[in-house]
């Protein structure tokens, strides 16, 4: 089953900045040839339900072992059987409707 996440992983007891976290989350996303688009305030994923849920696990076990001692995920999943979309479609349906 295809899935979308808008996935917000924010390790805890790491200090202020949190940058060299979110490029070792970006990296596996991008080892596990998944459709990524990363935003100001987290990374949304399209894929296989299996694979993104494997994509954020690994991005836990990579923050622990990188020391974070916490980490806090938020994570906003949708799924559809009706037909198949993507994000880019999703967009796309909303900027026509806005005329761009």
């Amino acid at each position: 089953m295809k899935a979308m996440a808008d996935v917000c992983v924010s390790p805890i007891g790491v200090g202020v900045s949190v940058s060299q976290y979110v490029v070792e989350c970006q990296k596996i996303f991008q080892s596990m040839d998944l459709d990524i688009n990363m935003h100001a305030y987290g990374t949304n994923i399209e894929g296989e339900w299996d694979e993104v849920m494997e994509a954020i696990k690994r991005c836990h076990e990579t923050l622990h072992e990188m020391g974070a001692p916490r980490i806090g995920t938020t994570i906003r999943l949708g799924t559809r059987t009706d037909r198949e979309q993507s994000i880019n479609d999703k967009i796309e349906s909303v900027n026509n409707q806005l005329g761009q």
